[in-house]
């Protein structure tokens, strides 16, 4: 961990940050934070709904869920093309896509 509490360190180009040895790509940093706050708590339901699927060995229910889990991945831009690779109009499509996506499979 870095300096600040609970922050994991960051590779020094801010792409990834590193978890127990490991690389990780890091959330896209243009991010509103309301956005970034509600993509994340649309991750956490989706691996909440991965574990309860599995648990009740649902398959259909799984496919489901984890679909969600890479949508919201995605648009956080941990996964698909790299944030700093995409314009800044390109990367609010990705978020925005994903959140009318997610919302409406509320």
């Amino acid at each position: 961990m870095c300096a600040q509490r609970g922050q994991p360190r960051k590779t020094p180009d801010d792409h990834y940050v590193v978890i127990e040895g490991r690389r990780w790509r890091a959330t896209d940093p243009s991010l509103p934070e309301e956005t970034a706050a509600r993509l994340r708590h649309h991750l956490t339901a989706a691996r909440r709904a991965v574990r309860s699927a599995l648990s009740a060995k649902d398959v259909d229910a799984e496919r489901t869920a984890r679909s969600r889990v890479q949508w919201a991945r995605t648009a956080l831009g941990e996964r698909g093309t790299p944030w700093w690779e995409q314009s800044l109009h390109e990367r609010r499509a990705r978020w925005e896509r994903a959140l009318g996506r997610l919302d409406d499979e509320k």
